[in-house]
């Protein structure tokens, strides 16, 4: 029961653009067809079909499976008979057993049937579909075979022989259509009973439902009626459009006409998975039974996952069409669209471009140009290349007409930094380092990146750094904890709020001082959003705007984190407070006035505080931007204290005093303690790094208490007399001893850390390693058994040498080719694998995950990592097998360093051979300017884009002798990809030289990669894919490192 998207699919691959001129030849060859053979024509229609080999045959006509097995005029072949035979048991068991035991047996029954439907069938299609796995096997076992098993194939032909027609003959017709004649039977099996075990499971829970009128009795038959035969008429309905060939998947075996799908696949998507099941539910209606509704529930489940995991892969597989990411197609302006005469559905098509990790869908409606069109037409080798020769044409033409029309520009960028709209205005644009010769013109892309940014889709792309995605996060959070939260007691609800009010002033100074403390050391906030987000360097300003965003969103986060520190405080004595019931009695009133007295004076010194430090001082300014002047005013406040927030927190206490609450007390300790730790180890730190020796040590206020003390022993002096020259001895020493003490610990201290912190790096560099490492530890080794019957010098594995430098030193992403050698009975399961060198300590046996970095010695013998098992084929004798293999792509390690190649054996971890070490680098440029980004930028993006010619830019491709674009050929060789844009070398002059798209988000991780490697500058794949420019790239790359590198001491970016 193929889906109708395959075939959308299949009718879309001859292209919408020619889709007139193939009718208009397919209506001339048919009038012809008609003219030459009128009667004949009308009785009969040839439909040819070609196998995966190129094979092309005249498919016979077949019948129905109702048809050819209950109408007596029909041949019955063995598995007709069988087919028969189980119907039949089936319908005798239900006459014998009892209801009860009729209900249980059927139950199972159904289960078997559907699991062998959902289940079995699509096990063994995906094989199918994959590598063709039902023909190997039936070759590998000689089914088919005159010589090898003629027994067997003599009864397979009577059995297929009976049940055709006359145009069918069985010798002529090629294996895949043969085979697939007798998977087609072994399908008839299993669905014909498939349906039948589910109506004798709902037969034996037919029950009337008590308690219900006669209205409703009717209602109930009349519905379960109407759904059964809505069921037979879209299955009906179905099968007349798709014929055997889609209803038996035939598709995986060989391929046809393609068809036109109308009636019913235009009802609802996948019409024979979704309401062609409705009669399991007025099945299920009719019988009455709450039990009958649940298997049929389940059953219509488990067909949907056969949809799923079988159906839509491989539709996808077959026809499915990738869509380039990043690719910018300049928008038709609407004056080109009023006087030009493309049709707008061309132009729709053409702007159209993909989102990141995501292609977009097969429409799921009929794509016909009319409901009258033929329903399967017939494609010849002639008429295809004389369409693809027109359609090629019609495009350039197109292509060159856009030229002449008006472009939308973006704005660029002036030497002075103004923008200008220069194309629109006339003028000639103006260039800046690095832009492009060529003009810019707006695409969809662009302006999906202009006004998207990684915006949160429900929880989707939440970023916990950004204010909004927090304050989202927390009202969700605060809304379930209202409806989940238990009831409890006067105490129960005392310690939650305790326990939450001491959860934000942990998040309040701990968290948000940690981040602060990074930002001060490495700007880690600003590096975040130039990591994460993309931004207009060819504005005005625009090298600000991640700064500006960057400490927008800290100010934001820090206010809200400040205000629920407060208001949860307030919460915890609210709850601990009670109010006297006699104010004159103990020491309430005291109390209450205390606490006032505490609260006022926070309230005072915040207020001054925040006179003194402005709104930029408030918000620490100074740990994010450079422009502002670094120099310090003492006034107001800060006249008399270094850090008046100490005096900021006596609300605390005052709260304390007024609720009488230890948990209170506790509290505002907890949160002077926390403040203090801030003041120390972040906002000392930074003040002293930006200010150095303009920080004073002694406030107003201490130097008041110190000028008193000092009065004060002059004064004891004076009246001590004859003992004063013995206190200030004894005095002189206590001091001198404290002073020792304090500078013998701080040496020490001094020398533990000058010792240690090489080690504590070392101990630090080893964990990171280790910890990239845990991955490649999650593998279970398996090993062979037999591995002493293998002789092991007889396998041998080499690597090619580099064609850049001529020894085994290969560029980050250059393909790297591996010879082998082993003895021709080595198993056909053999692989082999990269490895870090020093990853694995054993010869013998690898332990580690090779991370996807491996290839089968035989890739016909895998699907995907999972071997096949297929037993050798015959072949000449000889005493070993030579090959090569080719790591590109996905299977190459994208991380500089040195590694080792392993052979393994029959897909386990026994080494039989190794070499290397092989080493991956990357050049970084000594001097970090626009030539030197931008070259090193054209090296690597090739690379990480696997060469393809339709992603790379034209920019890394060198021209032939002659001068036009249309000549350029890539530079470097061997594309992975076979899928190649026809339209990219028709649309050449339109596209910027500079410009990059990509086929899957991995690619734009290794750019991701390699950029941090080379540059040491870290962003998101979605930046990379919003620029998809050399060009844009590059002066990002300059700008990020120019705002990371200023103001701070840390290496590069």
């Amino acid at each position: 029961m193929a889906s109708s998207e395959g075939f959308l699919r299949q009718r879309k691959s001859a292209g919408a653009s020619t889709s007139s001129s193939s009718q208009q030849q397919s209506t001339a060859a048919e009038s012809s067809g008609v003219k030459a053979d009128n009667a004949r024509s009308q009785k009969e229609e040839v439909v040819w079909g070609k196998t995966p080999g190129g094979v092309v045959f005249r498919v016979p006509t077949t019948h129905d499976v109702l048809t050819t097995l209950f109408h007596p005029g029909y041949p019955k072949s063995h598995l007709d008979l069988l087919n028969l035979g189980l119907l039949g048991f089936q319908i005798v068991l239900y006459l014998c057993l009892s209801r009860k035991a009729a209900q249980i047996f059927f139950f199972f029954y159904f289960a078997f049937w559907r699991a062998a439907y959902d289940g079995g069938l699509g096990y063994v299609l995906t094989k199918q579909s994959k590598k063709k796995w039902i023909e190997r096997e039936v070759q590998r076992l000689g089914w088919l075979d005159e010589k090898r098993c003629p027994k067997i194939r003599e009864w397979i032909r009577k059995q297929l022989v009976g049940k055709m027609g006359k145009d069918y003959s069985f010798d002529e017709l090629p294996l895949e259509y043969n085979t697939w004649l007798l998977f087609r039977q072994a399908v008839d099996v299993i669905l014909v009973n498939d349906f039948l075990s589910y109506c004798m499971f709902a037969f034996s829970c037919f029950r009337v439902p008590e308690d219900l009128s006669i209205a409703v009795h009717i209602m109930r038959w009349v519905g379960g009626i109407a759904l059964i035969a809505f069921n037979l008429w879209v299955k009906t309905e179905a099968h007349n459009v798709v014929k055997d060939y889609g209803w038996y998947w035939g598709d995986c075996f060989f391929q046809r006409g393609n068809l036109v799908f109308d009636g019913v696949f235009e009802l609802a998507p996948h019409p024979m998975y979704s309401v062609g099941y409705a009669g399991y539910y007025g099945l299920s209606l009719i019988s009455g039974s709450y039990a009958v509704l649940f298997v049929s529930l389940a059953g219509h489940a488990a067909q949907f996952a056969f949809l799923v995991l079988f159906e839509n892969p491989h539709i996808e597989r077959l026809y499915g069409q990738r869509k380039a990411i990043a690719k910018r197609v300049p928008l038709p302006s609407s004056h080109s669209q009023n006087k030009s005469g493309l049709s707008e559905e061309a132009d729709q098509k053409d702007a159209s471009t993909s989102q990141i990790g995501s292609y977009f869908p097969t429409p799921s409606a009929t794509e016909g140009e009319t409901a009258t069109e033929t329903e399967l037409e017939t494609e010849m080798d002639d008429d295809i290349s004389a369409v693809k020769s027109r359609s090629l044409s019609g495009k350039a033409k197109a292509s060159k007409l856009a030229r002449h029309q008006i472009n939308l520009s973006v704005s660029t960028m002036s030497s002075n930094g103004d923008s200008e709209h220069s194309i629109l205005n006339g003028s000639s644009p103006v260039t800046t380092i690095g832009s492009s010769q060529r003009r810019k013109v707006l695409s969809q892309h662009d302006l999906l990146n202009k006004y998207f940014r990684r915006d949160a889709v429900v929880l989707r792309n939440i970023d916990f750094l950004r204010a909004m995605d927090v304050m989202l996060v927390l009202i969700m959070s605060y809304g379930l904890a209202f409806v989940f939260f238990p009831t409890l007691s006067a105490k129960g609800q005392l310690i939650a709020h305790f326990l939450h009010a001491l959860a934000w002033c942990i998040a309040h100074y701990f968290g948000l001082g940690l981040l602060l403390r990074a930002q001060s050391e490495n700007k880690f906030l600003v590096r975040h959003y130039l990591k994460n987000y993309v931004y207009d360097y060819a504005q005005k300003d625009g090298a600000q705007n991640a700064i500006i965003e960057a400490f927008s969103n800290w100010k934001s986060i820090y206010n809200l984190s400040m205000c629920m520190t407060y208001v949860s405080c307030i919460g915890v004595a609210w709850k601990a407070y009670s109010v006297p019931h006699d104010w004159t009695v103990g020491h309430e009133l005291l109390r209450h006035t205390l606490g006032a007295i505490l609260i006022a004076l926070h309230v005072w010194a915040t207020i001054e505080s925040y006179e003194v430090l402005g709104i930029f001082g408030w918000f620490f300014g100074d740990f994010f931007m450079e422009e502002f002047p670094a120099h310090l005013e003492y006034t107001g406040i800060y006249r008399y204290l270094n850090n008046p927030e100490a005096m900021g927190g006596a609300g605390y206490f005052g709260l304390a005093s007024i609720s009488g609450s230890k948990l209170v007390l506790a509290l505002a300790v907890i949160r002077h303690l926390a403040n203090w730790w801030f003041l120390s180890n972040v906002e000392h730190p930074h003040m002293r790094k930006l200010y150095g020796d303009s920080l004073r040590k002694d406030a107003g206020f201490v130097k008041v208490m110190k000028t008193v003390a000092t009065k004060n022993v002059k004064i004891l002096e004076s009246r001590a007399g004859k003992h004063a020259p013995e206190l200030k001895r004894v005095a002189r020493e206590v001091i001198g001893t404290f002073d020792k003490v304090y500078e013998e610990t701080a040496d020490a201290v001094e020398e533990f850390l000058a010792r240690s912190g090489p080690r504590i790096s070392e101990v630090v560099q080893e964990t990171k390693i280790l910890l990239s490492q845990s991955r490649e530890k999650l593998v279970i080794t398996r090993v062979a058994n037999d591995i002493s019957s293998y002789d092991t010098s007889k396998y041998k594995v080499s690597v090619a040498p580099s064609a850049t430098t001529g020894t085994l030193s290969f560029y980050l992403g250059q393909p790297i080719t591996i010879n082998w050698q082993a003895p021709h009975k080595h198993s056909r399961k053999d692989w082999i694998g990269l490895y870090r060198v020093g990853a694995n300590k054993s010869k013998q046996v690898t332990k580690t995950s090779s991370m996807g970095m491996w290839l089968p010695v035989h890739d016909e013998e895998w699907d995907g990592d999972v071997p096949l098992g297929y037993d050798r084929a015959p072949q000449v004798q000889r005493d070993a097998e030579k090959g090569t293999i080719t790591f590109k792509g996905n299977t190459l390690p994208w991380l500089v360093g040195r590694y080792e190649v392993r052979y393994h054996h029959d897909g386990k971890y026994n080494v039989m051979s190794m070499d290397g070490p092989i080493e991956i680098y990357v050049d970084k440029p000594a001097d970090v300017n626009f030539t030197t980004v931008r070259e090193s930028l054209k090296r690597i993006v090739p690379l990480c884009l696997d060469n393809d010619p339709s992603l790379v830019p034209l920019s890394c491709k060198a021209p032939k002798e002659s001068s036009t674009v249309e000549d350029c050929e890539p530079i470097l060789d061997d594309p992975e990809s076979s899928t190649t844009n026809v339209d990219s070398r028709v649309d050449q002059d339109d596209r910027d030289p500079d410009d990059f798209s990509f086929w899957s988000e991995r690619q734009a991780k290794r750019i991701c990669a390699a950029i941090k490697q080379i540059f040491d500058v870290e962003y998101a794949p979605e930046v990379i894919v919003a620029d998809a420019n050399l060009t844009t790239l590059a002066n990002r790359i300059l700008v990020s490192k120019e705002i990371l590198s200023s103001g701070t001491t840390s290496n590069g970016a």
